[in-house]
């Protein structure tokens, strides 16, 4: 084998061995009973992702016919000129939603400012 062979299959491995695992590591998911937390989340830490629980995750589950979880994602996009404060960006999906006579999977894309402390700025 030439030396360039020796070094394709080791990175070929590795890559094969990265794309196995990138499932399991997107499948984790913070447990969530409101949206507050994955927002200070994404401030501190540029992003987060979790899945809806407790009463609004029943309400929602029951609304639109569908046992399905509720996943939310969040983004920072900037900081704003707040101390604490960002402009966030979060994406809610669920699965099988029942409207209309239909299902299909849903999202929600919206922005919202929000700062570390739990308030909302008074200007974006």
């Amino acid at each position: 084998m030439t030396a360039r062979r020796h070094r394709f299959f080791p990175a070929l491995a590795a890559a094969l061995l990265l794309a196995s695992a990138a499932p399991a590591l997107g499948a984790e998911r913070m447990a969530v009973a409101d949206i507050q937390p994955l927002l200070r989340r994404a401030i501190e830490q540029g992003a987060a992702r979790g899945v809806l629980g407790g009463e609004a995750a029943t309400f929602m589950r029951q609304k639109f016919d569908t046992a399905a979880p509720i996943e939310i994602d969040v983004r920072s996009l900037h900081a704003l000129p707040q101390p604490g404060c960002h402009r966030l960006e979060v994406t809610t999906r669920q699965r099988g939603v029942l409207e209309q006579g239909s299902r299909q999977d849903k999202a929600l894309t919206y922005q919202v400012s929000f700062c570390r402390d739990g308030r909302f700025p008074e200007k974006p």
